[in-house]
């Protein structure tokens, strides 16, 4: 098994290689949360680039709870004729292009104008954190049925398929986890209830776009943090959702209180035996690029025939053709190297490349560091966008010095990945 071998999904859609561009938040859409032809732009380069799948940043279901500036939002059909001209766009150059559907409860910018909601009234343990709005049933309801109602609009836009966020603290990830859920409802309470919540989104959704449209998730393998969720817990979530119909899970870990997925430590390896176990991944993931391997190989036994996606690490064709082959996973996520070479997907896959990296930029300040290096590859994306070609000599003071004057010195803290 190779990158260059094509996967057919449970829901019979066939992707035409084994790469995939995971999703990077652009914030490209216009200041009312609308699609722009920057990302028309950005997506055709991509779906040109050689991944048989490519996945967008954040599409929001509500505009009241919107997770970043320009982030792009989805709730009704206004905005048809732009989405339409977007998947258009993204597809012409072969590639599926699915859109990633997402709520950030806790995590919405309070400049959207409203409180943010959640499972329960708990703020993340970040800085500026307000406390939410506990979800009422009826509420929580409602936005399950939006969660359905943008993935019917993004396949009539002509998106090949949707995938729902359930991972990085966003509101999926909330209701799973025992630190944001304190609920004693029928929305959580024990593992099985605080999973309810994506189980009924990934129900609502198929219901509304229909048996062979593709439905993924991207799922954290665990919070890394004490009294999270667990990976145990993750592994029963992933043996419901391929009962539910789920075609593909993308593996990813952490949340913005312990972003693991940006190579930072959870608080969990603190202590001496996970502190043990913790180091034993680490080799691990040097040895074999990716982040997440050694837990997408525990959980295949539980779903041999659900097809796994891995994203973060990997580089080399040598580590994704090893993990493909053994059995680890079905696709390869690539996210910011393809913001600096938005074609190296198509040079992986004839020889051209052995590895693609994606710059490591820093300004030797831990607590910014991984706000420079994200936004650093935003303005690659925005450089696309604009129809230029990436610059790899940009900075990494200078990409501090545009983030503040585009997002204030307020939104240090606010800024993420896919």
């Amino acid at each position: 098994m190779t990158i260059a071998a094509p996967l057919t999904l449970p829901c019979g859609a066939v992707l035409p290689n084994r790469l995939a561009k995971a999703a990077m938040s652009e914030q490209l859409g216009d200041r009312a949360n609308r699609p722009t032809e920057r990302l028309d732009r950005l997506y055709e380069r991509w779906g040109a680039g050689g991944c048989g799948l490519v996945i967008t940043g954040n599409v929001i279901v509500d505009r009241r709870h919107v997770g970043e500036p320009r982030n792009v939002v989805i709730e009704d059909e206004r905005d048809l004729p732009a989405l339409r001209r977007w998947a258009a766009a993204g597809k012409r150059g072969g590639a599926a292009l699915w859109a990633q559907v997402n709520h950030p409860g806790r995590q919405a910018l309070r400049i959207a104008g409203s409180q943010p909601v959640a499972p329960s009234a708990i703020a993340a343990k970040i800085p500026g954190a307000v406390t939410p709005h506990a979800l009422t049933g009826a509420e929580i309801e409602q936005v399950v049925a939006r969660f359905a109602r943008t993935a019917a609009i993004v396949k009539a836009a002509g998106f090949d398929g949707v995938q729902l966020h359930g991972a990085h603290g966003y509101l999926i990830s909330q209701f799973l986890s025992p630190r944001a859920n304190r609920r004693d409802d029928d929305w959580g309470g024990d593992a099985e209830r605080r999973r309810r919540f994506v189980l009924e989104v990934v129900r609502a959704t198929r219901a509304a776009v229909g048996p062979e449209f593709p439905v993924a998730i991207k799922l954290n393998s665990a919070d890394f943090q004490r009294g999270g969720f667990s990976e145990e817990e993750s592994a029963a979530v992933v043996v419901a959702l391929a009962e539910a119909g789920i075609d593909l899970v993308e593996i990813s870990g952490g949340t913005y209180e312990a972003p693991v997925m940006m190579g930072a430590e959870g608080d969990g390896a603190r202590t001496g035996a996970h502190a043990r176990e913790r180091a034993s991944t680490r080799a691990s993931t040097r040895a074999r690029e990716a982040y997440f391997l050694d837990y997408a190989e525990r959980i295949r036994a539980q779903v041999p025939g659900l097809p796994l996606m891995v994203t973060g690490g990997f580089r080399s064709t040598a580590a994704m053709d090893a993990a493909l082959a053994g059995g680890a996973c079905d696709v390869i996520g690539v996210g910011r190297p393809l913001a600096l070479h938005p074609d190296a997907a198509a040079e992986l896959l004839d020889g051209r490349r052995t590895r693609v990296d994606a710059g490591d930029k820093r300004i030797g300040v831990r607590l910014l560091d991984s706000v420079v290096d994200l936004f650093w590859h935003t303005r690659q994306m925005h450089r696309i966008g604009r129809g230029r070609e990436p610059w790899a000599g940009e900075h990494a003071l200078h990409t501090l010095t545009a983030f503040v004057l585009m997002n204030g010195w307020g939104s240090l803290r606010r800024k993420r990945g896919g």
